[in-house]
């Protein structure tokens, strides 16, 4: 596992982190973006300065080597999550936009009157909201898996009563962003699959996979959706996996350039996945970035980033879970994504939030895109703080001893 001088070592890759501040910053916000190494932003800056082309269009030089870093993106992401083929990605603008066009392409072709969209309440508005609107345009049912209000898992009798032949889709999230629970997707799909032939099974994975090794054919999940940002790549690239004869059953989204076959006064042709869901110019530099960012990750190691975040979760879990001024919501299970959810008695998350920015500490304060999750816990917002491998101990312990200086500064006492 990572050391704690690996670890600074480690920190001195990022200038946000290794900047000189007023005052030391604690960056507790992972969840919501990561940081970025210099290695990502030179990649990004090197790809603008000296291989900026459309890709797929033009003869000249530029053009085939915007090419070429975009392809051999496909190819290093498809690497990268166990996909069989590059044909199998599709590039996006993040997890929303993957999931959106999942509910137009899939959902609104594939669902109809009688037929059950499965999700369950840990799931981000991103992947709940797009299921809604299907239900309401085709007529189908939507139906969620509760968790245990205690131990924050799913409840495997909402899975057993739910799932059945009527089930067309089953859009599930790898790893809650709000309580850290790791549902059992691959147990879930084979357990779906084994009750509906016909069903299509989505795995929202964008809090799962800078965190942990993903096999997307292991999982035998249809789809999988993440986003680069949460995994040290810029904003505006995304991923949507897709099985590839799927994907090649699926009509286009979005309409225009590059992703056409022939194009005639009346009417068009479109060419296989991936590309025909790829219309306009795309993200290329983003591609780039996205390549280094996860080339980063592969020289540190997935399995060391899993142990060494467990473990840190593990430790800021353990300190907060004994005082008594504080409402802990993440899942008791110690196999649990980075975060740590809470409310300070008497005190507005959004309060807590900016009180300990005051103090150079950054956490989330809100609903984290889970407004049914939180009404169903009986709350109207919580606190998280979302740890990375950049983390350090020290960092986690001044978190702790900041939570008391809150409740002094709104005189609840100092214990």
């Amino acid at each position: 596992m990572l050391t704690q001088e690996e670890i600074l070592e480690i920190r001195k890759d990022f200038p946000y982190l290794s900047q000189e501040w007023d005052k030391k910053i604690v960056y507790l916000d992972s969840a919501a973006t990561t940081q970025k190494p210099q290695g990502v932003l030179d990649a990004l800056t090197d790809y603008y300065k000296f291989q900026n082309g459309n890709p797929h269009r033009g003869a000249h030089y530029l053009g085939q080597v915007a090419t070429e870093v975009f392809e051999e993106g496909r190819q290093v992401v498809a690497d990268f999550i166990g996909a069989k083929s590059p044909n199998e990605i599709i590039f996006t603008n993040n997890t929303t936009q993957s999931l959106n066009t999942l509910a137009y392409i899939l959902g609104l072709n594939k669902v109809k009157e009688g037929d059950e969209i499965v999700i369950s309440i840990l799931e981000h508005h991103s992947n709940l909201i797009p299921w809604q609107y299907v239900a309401e345009k085709t007529g189908a049912k939507l139906r969620y898996i509760y968790i245990d209000k205690d131990s924050k898992e799913l409840r495997e009798e909402d899975l057993d009563q739910i799932l059945s032949e009527k089930t067309k889709i089953l859009a599930l999230t790898a790893s809650s962003n709000t309580l850290g629970t790791l549902p059992k997707v691959k147990e879930i799909i084979q357990k779906a699959k084994a009750k509906s032939k016909d069903i299509y099974t989505i795995v929202d994975g964008a809090q799962a996979v800078p965190h942990h090794k993903v096999d997307v054919q292991d999982l035998d999940c249809d789809f999988y959706a993440f986003s680069g940002h949460k995994l040290l790549a810029p904003m505006g690239i995304g991923v949507l996996y897709g099985k590839e004869e799927k994907l090649n059953d699926l009509p286009p989204f979005f309409y225009g350039g590059e992703m056409i076959e022939y194009v005639y006064e009346d009417h068009s042709t479109f060419l296989k996945a991936p590309m025909r869901f790829e219309a306009g110019t795309q993200n290329v530099g983003g591609v780039k970035g996205l390549v280094a960012a996860i080339r980063y990750l592969q020289a540190i190691g997935l399995d060391e980033i899993d142990a060494y975040e467990g473990q840190l979760t593990q430790y800021c879990y353990d300190q907060v879970k004994d005082m008594d001024f504080l409402d802990l919501y993440t899942v008791k299970n110690n196999h649990r994504g980075s975060v740590i959810t809470f409310n300070l008695e008497g005190i507005h998350p959004h309060d807590v939030a900016s009180i300990m920015d005051s103090y150079g500490i950054a956490i989330r304060s809100g609903h984290h895109c889970t407004q049914p999750l939180h009404r169903y816990l009986g709350i109207n917002a919580s606190c998280r703080a979302s740890l990375a491998f950049y983390n350090t101990r020290e960092e986690v312990d001044q978190f702790v001893t900041h939570l008391n200086d809150v409740r002094r500064m709104m005189g609840l006492g100092s214990k």
